[in-house]
């Protein structure tokens, strides 16, 4: 079989046995096809490539696009997933890939809004316009649920259990997961549904989707960064914020309040809890006090 073969098969097992999304399973290919572009250059084929050969492949890789540490991360991924898949067919015996280090990546405390902030920026908004009524629930339900923008804007009206509570959310992978809604949240969610999107022309294929612009389309991720960077603009807020800035928030207050870290995970959606860790940013007298309360020998 050749090479460019053994690719195409890949991506159909990523997304039929992993079920990777279309983002995923597009990096992937672009990872795997420069490295198919590099053997061939060299005369080498996947079937015969060695450990050494990789490495040599990865010091070409950042000679010649400078590729940074994360994508460095998510390249020696993709060939591991993808020599794995060549075990798994008896295609090779061995993987190649596996002593292949992933570079450390240093993470950034992420930028958040105190609640006074968040507050500040919530009374900017003009509510005696529909679009600010909308805009209202939209930021009271990014917030209070910590979800991702993608996830807000395509988040449906059946998707909502809000008699229980609860939203089910499509995020990364298209994984779904359900996310507590809190009674702030859900009072003006039904305020906006009840007051604003029941007089809307909807157009077709638009009647799921809960945030709608005035023309009755699905809101677009461009727009609701449009909406934060206008009110931080408005109340005079000096940091540089977006939407992710309030799932930040929201996972921040929920830590710094004393919530469970896997709880936290689980309602970001976040696979690893390493990823939800970042926000153990707090100050010494709450990580002070978690010792006192906690540890056998204080």
């Amino acid at each position: 079989m050749k090479d460019y073969d053994l690719i195409t098969d890949f991506l159909r097992f990523l997304e039929m046995e992993r079920g990777l999304s279309k983002n995923t399973r597009e990096a992937y290919h672009g990872d795997v096809t420069k490295l198919h572009y590099y053997l061939n250059e060299m005369g080498l084929s996947f079937t015969r490539v060695t450990f050494q050969q990789l490495q040599e492949f990865l010091v070409w890789l950042n000679t010649n696009f400078a590729i940074a540490p994360s994508s460095q991360g998510r390249i020696i991924s993709g060939l591991k997933s993808f020599f794995g898949y060549l075990q798994i067919e008896e295609i090779r015996e061995d993987n190649p890939s596996d002593l292949l280090e992933t570079p450390r990546i240093s993470r950034k405390i992420p930028e958040v809004l105190t609640i006074e902030e968040i507050d500040a920026l919530f009374s900017a908004i003009d509510h005696s316009t529909p679009e600010g009524v909308r805009n209202r629930a939209l930021l009271e339900v990014l917030y209070g649920c910590g979800l991702r923008v993608s996830e807000i804007t395509n988040l449906k009206l059946s998707a909502l259990f809000l008699d229980v509570e609860f939203i089910q959310v499509s995020g990364k992978g298209d994984k779904e997961r359900i996310v507590p809604i809190g009674q702030t949240a859900i009072k003006y969610l039904k305020i906006y549904l009840d007051q604003v999107r029941s007089h809307l022309n909807i157009k077709t294929g638009m009647e799921d989707f809960v945030f709608l612009n005035k023309r009755g389309s699905s809101l677009s991720r461009v727009m609701v960064f449009i909406i934060i960077k206008n009110l931080a603009k408005e109340i005079g807020l000096k940091k540089n914020i977006s939407p992710h800035t309030f799932r930040h928030s929201f996972a921040s207050h929920l830590v710094e309040a004393g919530a469970d870290l896997r709880a936290v995970q689980d309602m970001l959606g976040h696979e690893s809890i390493t990823t939800t860790e970042i926000y153990t940013h707090l100050d010494k007298e709450y990580l002070q006090s978690v010792i006192t309360s906690f540890h056998p020998r204080s």
